[in-house]
C-alpha cells in the first residue's frame, strides 16, 4: 500500500502540473472573461468542498467555488465555454474516473431557484472503501467543454485533495447495497458489488413523467397533455422522504414509492420531448434555448432520481422522442428542418452538450440505461456517433440501448450488432403477443457477436392499448374508447412478461396505450395497473427466491416440442441442471432429457399467485429420454411454470 500511495502522490503532482499549463490560476477577470465593473457578483475563492455520505456506492459531491456565471450567459456560456472535469482515483490505483462537471448556480438551486452563482460540481459513486484522491481540470474557451479549442486555465484548475470512503451500510432494495449495475458481456446486467444479475419489471409510461407541476419552469403548451400533480400518490410519500422548496415533490416521490412497494425495479421517462406528443419536458432554461440549461429544474430532477436509487428503481433515460430525433425527408424528397431536433440528428454541439449535461448531473446513479431514442429514425452513422459519444463521456460506461418501430427493427438493429457500434442492448417495441419471438430473435442475432445484447421488451402494442388498466378501474370494461375489446392483464402476463423472460430476455416495462384510462400521456396513477404489477412482482420474486441462475440459461423451446418458438409453451434451460417450462394455457408436456442421465425433481409454480412451488402428479423424472412432467397441483386450465431441477 505504501508503494501505491507514493504512486498516487506522484500521479497527482504530475497531473496538477500538467493541468496548470505552467501557470497559476488566472486573475478573475481572465477566468470570467468579464471586467469586475460589469460582473454582477465576484468569483468564488477557488475552494473545494466534499459533501454527501462518504460511503461506498453512495453519491459523493465535489463542489468548487469558482467563476461566477449565469445560466443564460452567452459570452462565456457556462455550459459550453467552461470545461470543468474532475479525475478521481482510488488509493490502490484503480478504479480511476474522469467525471464531467457542471455549473450548479448557487449550489442549492433546487430550493432557491437560483440562476446564477459560483458553484461547479462533479459527482462520484465510489466503487471501493478507502482513500480517494482527486484533481480538478478547469479551462475556459469557446466550446471548450465540447470540442478541442484554444483554452486558458480557469479559477479552480489543478486543485488536488483526498477524502476517505467507508463501507456502505445499506441493505435490501437500496441499490447502494448492491453497487453499480454493469454490462458484463452477457444477456443480463450485473451489480458490481453484490454480483447479482438483474431482471427488470416496471413502468414505461407515462412518457412525459417529468412534466410535473412541482418542477421549476415546467409548462404544458398542449391542453390535452396537462402537467401532472401525481396527486393520487401523495399518500405514498413518507416522513423523511425528500422534497424541495418546502413541501414540493411529494406526489412524484410517492409515485416512485408505490412502484417500489409493488416490487418493481424500473421506470422510464423522456428528458426532452419538445415538438413531440407531450411537448412539455425539456432541460433548458426555455423550450428552444438548447445551449442553456435550467439549474434549478435539473437539481429537482436529481432529487427524484437519487430517491429512485435508494428505493431500488432503475432509471430508463429515453433521450429523444421520435418526432424530434432528426430532420425529416418530405414526400418531395427534400429534407425538412425539425427545429426541435438536436443538430438535425447529427452529433453536433447541441447533442454533445445534451448528453454531457445529463451524464454530469445523473451519471453517478448506480442503475440506469441511456436509450438513444424512442422509435429512433436516425441514420446508422448518426446512431454510431451518438452512442460512442455517450460511451466515451460517461465515466461508468452505463448500458446503452436503442428503440425503434417494430417494422424497422431489422433495418435499424442489424447494422449496429457486434463491433459495428458500442450498443449493449435493445429496447424492443412489439405487439404484445410476439414478444417471445422478437426477444429471442435479437438474443440469437447478437449472441454470436463480440457484444451479446441485453434485450428488454419496453413497449407493447397496439399503440392504442398496450397494457390495460385493471378491470373496473375508472369504469374500465376491457374495451378501448372506440369500443374494441382488447387483450387482458392475463394475456400480458402470459405472452409479454413470461414471453420475454422465457426467451432469455432482461425483463419488461409496461406501456399504457392512448385509448385507455391513465394512458401514456396523462397517467399519474400507477394503481391503475395494480394487478399487472402484482404479476411482475411474483415473477421477479420467483427467480430470486428459488435461486434460478437465469443468466446462465438459454431458451430451449425445442426440448418441449416447440421448435417454431410459438406461444404454445416456452422452455428456458441450463442443460443438465435446471429447466423451466412455462405453459400459458396449462395442461402438461414432455421434456426431452435425452443424453442426460441424472434424476430431477419436478415442482410447479403458480405465476398468478406466487408462493412456494408445489409438487404435481409426477414428483421426479429420470434423464435419458423424453419424460412426461405430469399434472399441476390444481387449475390445470390456467398457466403454470414447471421447475425441473437436478437432484443433488
Amino acid at each position: 500500500m505504501r508503494t501505491n500511495s507514493r504512486y498516487i502522490a506522484t500521479w497527482l503532482a504530475a497531473f496538477a502540473a500538467a493541468a496548470s499549463l505552467h501557470a497559476e490560476d488566472p486573475p478573475a477577470s481572465i477566468a470570467g472573461n468579464e471586467s469586475p465593473a460589469t460582473r454582477p457578483m465576484p468569483d468564488g475563492d477557488g475552494s473545494i468542498t466534499i459533501s454527501g455520505e462518504l460511503k461506498q456506492w453512495h453519491k459523493v459531491t465535489l463542489t468548487l467555488d469558482g467563476p461566477f456565471a449565469n445560466e443564460s450567459d452567452s459570452d462565456p456560456n457556462p455550459f459550453t465555454d467552461h470545461a470543468f472535469n474532475v479525475t478521481f482515483i482510488h488509493e490502490s490505483g484503480t478504479p480511476k474516473y474522469t467525471v464531467p462537471g457542471y455549473f450548479a448556480a448557487d449550489g442549492d438551486a433546487g430550493n432557491s431557484s437560483a440562476t446564477a452563482g459560483t458553484k461547479w460540481r462533479a459527482h462520484l459513486s465510489p466503487d471501493k472503501a478507502g482513500t480517494w484522491n482527486y484533481v480538478t481540470s478547469f479551462y475556459t474557451g469557446k466550446n471548450a467543454a465540447l470540442e478541442k479549442s484554444a483554452v486558458k486555465p480557469a479559477l479552480g484548475n489543478a486543485r488536488t485533495g483526498s477524502f476517505a470512503v467507508a463501507a456502505s451500510d445499506k441493505t435490501g432494495r437500496d441499490f447502494r447495497s448492491k453497487g453499480r449495475l454493469q454490462y458484463v458481456g452477457k444477456h443480463h446486467l450485473q451489480f458490481a458489488g453484490s454480483q447479482e444479475y438483474f431482471l427488470k419489471a416496471g413502468a414505461d409510461a407515462p412518457e412525459p413523467l417529468l412534466a410535473y407541476a412541482d418542477f421549476d419552469n415546467t409548462i404544458a403548451p398542449k391542453k390535452n397533455v396537462p402537467l401532472k400533480t401525481w396527486e393520487p400518490h401523495l399518500k405514498d410519500w413518507k416522513a423523511g422522504d425528500p422534497t424541495w422548496k418546502g413541501d414540493k415533490g411529494k406526489g412524484l416521490i410517492g409515485a416512485l414509492n408505490y412502484l417500489a412497494s409493488e416490487g418493481l425495479n424500473a421506470f422510464s421517462f423522456l428528458p426532452y420531448n419538445a415538438g413531440g406528443d407531450g411537448d412539455n419536458v425539456w432541460p433548458f432554461v426555455e423550450r428552444d434555448s438548447k445551449m442553456h440549461y435550467d439549474c434549478s429544474k435539473l437539481d429537482q430532477w436529481g432529487i427524484v432520481f437519487d430517491h429512485a436509487t435508494t428505493v431500488g428503481l432503475y432509471l430508463h433515460f429515453k433521450l429523444q422522442e421520435n418526432e424530434i430525433d432528426d430532420d425529416r425527408r418530405g414526400q418531395d424528397g427534400k429534407i425538412a428542418r425539425v427545429p426541435e431536433s438536436l443538430d438535425g440528428g447529427k452529433l453536433g454541439l447541441e447533442r454533445k452538450l445534451y448528453c454531457r449535461e445529463l451524464i454530469a448531473r445523473f451519471g453517478h446513479a448506480l442503475a440506469l440505461n441511456w436509450n438513444i431514442g424512442e422509435e429512433n429514425t436516425q441514420t446508422t452513422e448518426e446512431v454510431v456517433d451518438m452512442v460512442k459519444y455517450l460511451h466515451d463521456t460517461d465515466p461508468y460506461h452505463h448500458h446503452i440501448v436503442i428503440h425503434t418501430f417494430p417494422n424497422q427493427q431489422d433495418k435499424v438493429y442489424t447494422p449496429l450488432l457486434g463491433d459495428h457500434s458500442l450498443l449493449t442492448g435493445a429496447s424492443l417495441q412489439n405487439h404484445w403477443d410476439v414478444v417471445h419471438q422478437r426477444t429471442l430473435h435479437w438474443l440469437k442475432a447478437s449472441a454470436g457477436t463480440s457484444r451479446p445484447w441485453v434485450v428488454a421488451n419496453d413497449e407493447q402494442g397496439s399503440a392504442n392499448s398496450g397494457v390495460p388498466p385493471d378491470m373496473g378501474y375508472a369504469g374500465f370494461d376491457g374495451k378501448q374508447k372506440d369500443g374494441k375489446t382488447i387483450q387482458t392483464t392475463d394475456d400480458i402476463r402470459k405472452y409479454t412478461l413470461w414471453g420475454n423472460l422465457m426467451a432469455g430476455g432482461a425483463g419488461v416495462e409496461y406501456y399504457f396505450g392512448y385509448q385507455l384510462p391513465q394512458n401514456d400521456l396523462v397517467c399519474q396513477d400507477y394503481r391503475s395497473r395494480d394487478r399487472s404489477w402484482d404479476y411482475c412482482r411474483i415473477a421477479l420474486n420467483f427467480f430470486n427466491d428459488n435461486a434460478v441462475p437465469f443468466w446462465e440459461m438459454a431458451n430451449a423451446d425445442a426440448l418441449i416440442g416447440n421448435a417454431s418458438n410459438d406461444n404454445s409453451k416456452y422452455c428456458l434451460a441450463r442443460t443438465g441442471e435446471i429447466y423451466l417450462v412455462y405453459l400459458p394455457k396449462g395442461g402438461t408436456t414432455e421434456l426431452n432429457l435425452t443424453g442426460v442421465e441424472d434424476d430431477f425433481e419436478v415442482h410447479w409454480f403458480n405465476p398468478r399467485s406466487g408462493g412456494t412451488p408445489a409438487t404435481g402428479s409426477v414428483p421426479t423424472v429420470q434423464g435419458g429420454s423424453n419424460v412426461n412432467l405430469g399434472d399441476a397441483p390444481a387449475d390445470m386450465a390456467e398457466d403454470w411454470l414447471v421447475i425441473v431441477r437436478k437432484i443433488q
